[in-house]
């Protein structure tokens, strides 16, 4: 056997390789050109409705149908490097949650919503304030998002503080007290029901509280919502189940 011979057949692939590295190179040669071809067929038409320019009901019955799924264990959002290129050039987000901060409660996991699909606002005790609200008028108005869910949750820890507070006179520490001032009027409403279970009641009457604040907040949202262009929506996750039922 020939040295040449018995060279190709410890190493097959030597040839391959000469001849792919000579098409690199070519194609190295003419990157720019591929490069900008590449870019313009992939640019969205900007005459295209965006894909978030959906009906309200449409959005609620996406994220309630991940819920679905979450709490039964067969999410189809698994591959959160899928579509990374396309959320670089913008966000179309189909819903924005002001969700309390407890760790307990990932909204993109409880609505089995992949990244870019959420818009979410986060506070203890899921109130409305100027920073959230400004938040959420920069979703809809900017962003386009159809729909925004006040998202309370079982054992809320925020809601049981306040009504503490207010029951048994418990002072609390730092900046707390301004946090149970903007509970308040939510929650001093479920106590003078008298209601069996109490925190249960409280934490979905603070989330219809600020449901009706945000449905008739002005000049944004409140306008957006008359016009039946966005729906705001009071919903509580059940921490135990995964489930959000819906208020």
């Amino acid at each position: 056997m020939c040295q040449k011979c018995s060279d190709d057949r410890l190493n097959p692939s030597r040839r391959h390789l000469l001849s792919g590295g000579l098409a690199l190179a070519g194609l190295a040669a003419s990157a720019p050109l591929f490069g900008t071809a590449f870019a313009q067929a992939a640019a969205p038409d900007p005459t295209a409705p965006a894909p978030n320019a959906i009906s309200p009901d449409a959005a609620l019955g996406r994220i309630m149908k991940g819920n679905a799924r979450y709490a039964a264990n067969t999410r189809i959002n698994k591959d959160y490097s899928a579509g990374r290129v396309e959320r670089a050039r913008a966000q179309y987000p189909i819903a924005a949650i002001l969700s309390c901060a407890d760790s307990r409660i990932a909204p993109e996991l409880a609505f089995d919503q992949g990244p870019g699909r959420l818009f979410v606002v986060r506070v203890a005790g899921n109130f409305v304030n100027d920073d959230g609200l400004a938040s959420l008028e920069y979703g809809v108005k900017v962003l386009g998002v159809p729909l925004i869910m006040v998202l309370g949750h079982s054992g809320c820890g925020a809601v049981s503080a306040t009504i503490k507070v207010i029951q048994e006179g418990v002072t609390l520490p730092g900046h707390l007290p301004e946090l149970v001032g903007a509970m308040k009027p939510g929650i001093e409403a479920a106590i003078a029901r008298k209601p069996k279970d109490l925190l249960a009641e409280a934490t979905a009457e603070n989330v219809r509280y600020n449901t009706r604040r945000l449905a008739e907040a002005k000049p944004i949202i409140g306008e957006l919502v008359g016009a039946g262009k966005v729906k705001v929506v009071g919903a509580v996750y059940d921490i135990s189940t995964g489930q959000v039922k819906l208020l």
